[in-house]
């Protein structure tokens, strides 16, 4: 019977075949974009869960309510992981990772090995605990992983990094010297296994914390808040109670007194506004959005619940399309059900018959979207910057994908199997059933879901498009065009001003500035607590960037100075002056700040300058204080150039850097591109969205297009009488488009508010954004009445060329 069912229903698919290549060419589209997207939502939440005992391993994080904000934080001082080890029997071990390129060895680094002349850049370090390894269970090519980092001055390399200095030999026992100190030499101790695409660890050099103070007393110091702080807690503990009462004894017992001594107005009120508690390592990745500037190296469950929802709207749309197609050509069955049932076919047979018709066409579609998925997985390989692939060796990917194709098929088969079985054999015969009639209220429905769908979809991808024009053409209170950072030039050493003043006589080079704090991610940043003058541990501490720049800095970068005056270095108090910017003025509270003092850390420093308020964050962040010192931080140098020739100016910077660092390879960016790749995330998102916006379009036209196909031939003979009556190919173009048009309009009500609502939502994680305007929904809903129209219109013209005489020709 089977057989017989799979034999009739491969006829019919080739019988009808623009319906069979419409239904499987949407089901295919939907159910590749499934592939492609869960494949990647199965990357993003697996992450770290390869880890040993990762569900007992947390990360400590916090929370504080400053009342017009809240700021989360990962970063604590360097004593918590041995102090909570100490005072807790639930933690089994306790480590630390310090990887603030504010202090040296941690961020990137010119290395040189052994006894090389060349230096080499490197990036990825970071200061860690033994325990760090222990924590993870890190494996180890050549090392011993309980030692690896126990002695002072030793450092773990990656696998990929042994490989490329010392090919297939064991680096054990060689020493690597940073940034040309010779009198600081790093012996080679371990090689740890690369760590995968899905952990949160991103590193290739560990350097150890044994025997590593980053300045007088600062391994005691709780107030100083650099390191992050892993626990893994004992098997059978309760990781939430657990937090809670870590945390509660942190704050009280070693914070609170230590802020109370330092002055600090914040230690008040500290128990009721702080909170410390544990993250789940399993959820760093997908958790940590609001964690500042963590946040631009994680991903966010919101968007991988978006991903999800459009890939199943993609595949619901084709599935529709099925159901669709499968009761407008009622008529076309409607004999053969009559037929069947009079010589004895039962309704049950029948049903089985279309669901084995819907089956077969799934199992091509499924078998056509799985290679489609697979030719199409480098494309979007590109699309998300992972490294995805095709999980063929999961044992649970083929007996998924038949699950699946069984799941789909039976539920799209389901409505127009019991519908086409359900006619009677003698309105059939009779030839009183109308086409699909029963079935027209139902099928309007679905084309108001599909274009509902899609017109979401669309004001979704203006909206991301219009933000992230947004975000790269906006004012953000600097100039970012034609600046030049040069990196590395910590290795020029005494020689960096007589460089920088090498460049500024280069012609097409209007100002240079030396400094590694700039408004750009994975650069310096130190934040520190200050209070206006007097107000020392009764006033509000306003925690504020503190940035050493030098006296051509705000030139520039091009920030406007508001008030006072720049830097002047003859000067010698300006070296304990500050400008600062309109923020910290505001929350200091200050009028006519120029003159005033503040204190840190009980030392006074006098304002001499304001700056505007430019934007040295994430645009998901709000302006934050900020005070400029002069100093020096000579890791990046930035140039300002106006010159039409930049390729001839790049080569003769280059010529100059080759005469003082010959040693050293040139590296250079322009600040533009820096300032994009900060938002790399969210045009990736865009590219993706509307990729997938577009495919989801594609499937609802597919689906117009069929049945705008069968509705005009079921009206053939009708509009053949109305020519021949006298009526317009005007008013027959509007009688067979007007019901289509009323329907998108239907879809474009319906999916405004929804799309308004979403869009609102997601926006919300931007302090600066654009005001969703009318614009977006007009446009969408223009493009929808396009598309729709379009589609029908080709049936709609083509039926209006045909001689009536041959549709009547039978009567």
């Amino acid at each position: 019977m089977l057989k017989n069912y799979l034999k009739i229903a491969w006829r019919n698919l080739l019988k009808a075949r623009g319906f069979s290549l419409i239904n499987i060419s949407g089901l295919s589209i939907g159910i590749a974009a499934c592939i492609l997207i869960t494949v990647y939502i199965l990357h993003e939440t697996s992450y770290d869960k390869f880890v040993p005992n990762s569900e007992n391993i947390y990360r400590v994080v916090g929370r504080l309510n400053l009342g017009e904000r809240v700021d989360y934080t990962a970063h604590f001082s360097a004593n918590l992981a041995r102090t909570v080890d100490a005072d807790f029997d639930e933690i089994e071990l306790a480590g630390r990772i310090m990887d603030n390129d504010l202090f040296y060895g941690a961020g990137t680094n010119e290395i040189q090995i052994d006894d090389e002349a060349m230096q080499h850049h490197e990036e990825k370090f970071t200061y860690a605990d033994q325990a760090i390894i222990d924590i993870f269970s890190i494996p180890m090519v050549y090392g011993d992983a309980k030692t690896a980092l126990a002695e002072p001055k030793t450092i773990v390399i990656s696998e990929s990094v042994s490989k490329k200095f010392f090919k297939d030999q064991s680096p054990i026992g060689h020493v690597i010297y940073l940034n040309g100190n010779r009198e600081d030499p790093r012996k080679i101790t371990g090689v740890m296994r690369d760590f995968p695409t899905n952990s949160h660890l991103d590193y290739d050099y560990f350097l150890t914390l044994k025997g590593v103070e980053f300045g007088k007393g600062e391994q005691e110091r709780w107030i100083q808040s650099n390191y992050k702080n892993y626990v893994a807690l004992r098997p059978g503990t309760d990781a939430d109670t657990f937090g809670k009462t870590m945390g509660s004894s942190v704050i009280s017992n070693y914070l609170k007194p230590a802020m109370v001594a330092a002055g600090l107005a914040i230690a008040e009120n500290l128990e009721q506004n702080a909170q410390i508690y544990l993250q789940p390592m399993t959820d760093i990745h997908l958790h940590s959005a609001a964690m500042g500037n963590e946040a631009a190296l994680r991903n966010d469950i919101k968007i991988v619940w978006i991903f999800g929802t459009v890939a199943l709207f993609i595949l619901l749309l084709a599935s529709i399309n099925f159901v669709n197609l499968s009761t407008a050509k009622s008529a076309n069955r409607a004999k053969e059900v009559g037929l069947r049932k009079v010589v004895g076919s039962g309704r049950t047979n029948l049903v089985f018959q279309f669901l084995a018709e819907s089956m077969l066409l799934t199992f091509i579609a499924f078998g056509i979207g799985v290679l489609l998925a697979q030719f199409l997985m480098p494309v979007f390989q590109q699309m998300t910057g992972i490294a995805l692939e095709m999980p063929w060796s999961s044992a649970f990917f083929i007996p998924a994908l038949v699950l699946s194709a069984l799941l789909v098929g039976g539920l799209a088969g389901l409505y127009p199997s019991i519908y086409l079985s359900g006619f009677s054999p003698i309105n059939v015969l009779k030839g009183k059933l109308r086409l699909g009639s029963k079935s027209g209220g139902f099928q309007s429905s679905l084309v108001i879901f599909q274009f509902t769908v899609s017109i979401i979809l669309i004001i979704g991808t203006l909206v991301i498009n219009e933000q992230m024009s947004f975000i790269l053409t906006s004012k953000v209170g600097f100039e970012k065009e034609q600046v030049i950072q040069l990196y590395g030039t910590n290795m020029l050493g005494d020689k960096d001003e007589v460089f920088k003043a090498e460049l500024e006589r280069m012609q097409g080079v209007e100002a240079v500035t030396i400094s590694d704090f700039l408004p750009l991610a994975d650069t310096k940043r130190n934040g520190n607590g200050v209070v206006n003058e007097g107000q020392e541990g009764v006033g509000e501490t306003v925690s504020t960037q503190i940035w050493q720049v030098d006296e051509d800095y705000i030139e520039t970068l091009g920030i406007e100075l508001v008030a006072g005056r720049n830097f002047d270095p003859t000067i010698a108090s300006d070296r304990e002056a500050a400008i600062v910017n309109e923020e910290l003025v505001r929350q200091l509270g200050l009028e006519d700040p120029v003159g005033k003092r503040f204190s840190r850390f009980g030392q006074l420093t006098e304002i001499i300058g304001v700056v505007k308020d430019f934007q040295f964050d994430n645009m998901k962040q709000k302006m934050r204080p900020l005070a400029l010192f002069l100093g020096k931080s000579n890791t990046i140098i930035s140039l300002k150039a106006n010159t039409a020739d930049m390729p001839g100016l790049l080569k003769s910077i280059e010529g100059k850097w080759n005469q003082f660092a010959p040693n050293l390879a040139f590296r250079y960016a322009f600040m533009d591109d820096s300032f994009a790749q900060m938002y790399d995330n969210v045009r990736r998102i865009k590219i993706i969205f509307t990729s997938f916006a577009v495919l989801a379009i594609v499937v609802a036209c597919l689906g117009l297009f069929a049945l705008s196909a069968f509705m005009v031939e079921q009206r053939s003979k009708e509009m053949s009488i109305r020519k021949v009556l006298g009526a317009t190919a005007e008013g027959i173009y509007g009688m067979l488009t007007q019901k289509f048009l009323y329907l998108v309009l239907a879809s474009l009500v319906l999916a405004s508010p929804v799309a308004y609502f979403l869009m609102e939502n997601w926006l919300k994680d931007y302090e600066y954004k654009i005001a969703i305007g009318w614009q977006s929904f007009v446009f969408a809903g223009g493009a929808a009445v396009a598309l729709a129209l379009a589609t029908v219109s080709y049936h709609a013209l083509r039926s209006l060329r045909v001689n009536p005489a041959s549709n009547l020709k039978g009567e």
